[in-house]
């Protein structure tokens, strides 16, 4: 897990900030300057994902190596958790709910068709992390889905979709106040790859 470090002086301004925007008082996070912000932490339920259960988890590892603002692991019993993934006979999808929320399919119809299912799947969890498809696309992108082609087995982020699902889950701010971002993927949405 990478964390982050925050000087006094910047924690105890954010939460000034943060209580003059909700108009409540807070108490500063940080008590001195080393002190520090751990990721934000994002369970995942690949229980019904079937015979993707590796590939899903392999796709989870992917972005914890990738990132450091937020951490994808797997829900404990009796844990709700944040992103449900299924299997399923169609093509791969993501619902939004929030940022950090929401349901993942991972479809039949793309592994059938050739493409990678670790690729797939760490595609469809950018989605709930915030990331739009860019589509058409290079195989350097994990975000340019099945664009890339059946060769493409590329399932690591680029350089600025790392920086963005970082700027998406890495404000200070953000964490402190267990407030929810909203992406660059819409809210509510059904992304189709």
């Amino acid at each position: 897990m990478n964390v982050r470090k925050l000087t006094t002086g910047l924690a105890a301004a954010l939460a000034v900030t943060f209580s003059l925007l909700s108009g409540q008082a807070a108490a500063a996070p940080f008590a001195n300057a080393d002190s520090a912000v751990a990721a934000r932490v994002v369970t995942y339920d690949a229980s019904g994902s079937a015979e993707f259960r590796s590939a899903v988890d392999r796709g989870a590892a992917i972005w914890n190596e990738s990132v450091g603002a937020v951490e994808l692991r797997p829900v404990t019993t009796g844990q709700r958790a944040n992103i449900r993934v299924l299997a399923d006979n169609g093509w791969p999808r993501a619902l939004t709910t929030s940022l950090g929320n929401g349901t993942v399919y991972i479809g039949r119809q793309a592994v059938d068709e050739g493409h990678n299912t670790i690729r797939i799947s760490a595609h469809e969890l950018g989605h709930i992390l915030g990331l739009p498809d860019r589509k058409p696309g290079p195989c350097s992108s994990l975000m340019s889905g099945a664009s890339a082609g059946t060769t493409c087995t590329n399932a690591y982020p680029n350089a600025a979709e790392k920086a963005e699902v970082e700027r998406y889950f890495g404000g200070a701010l953000t964490r402190a106040a267990g407030a929810r971002t909203a992406g660059a993927v819409p809210i509510g949405a059904v992304i189709v790859d």
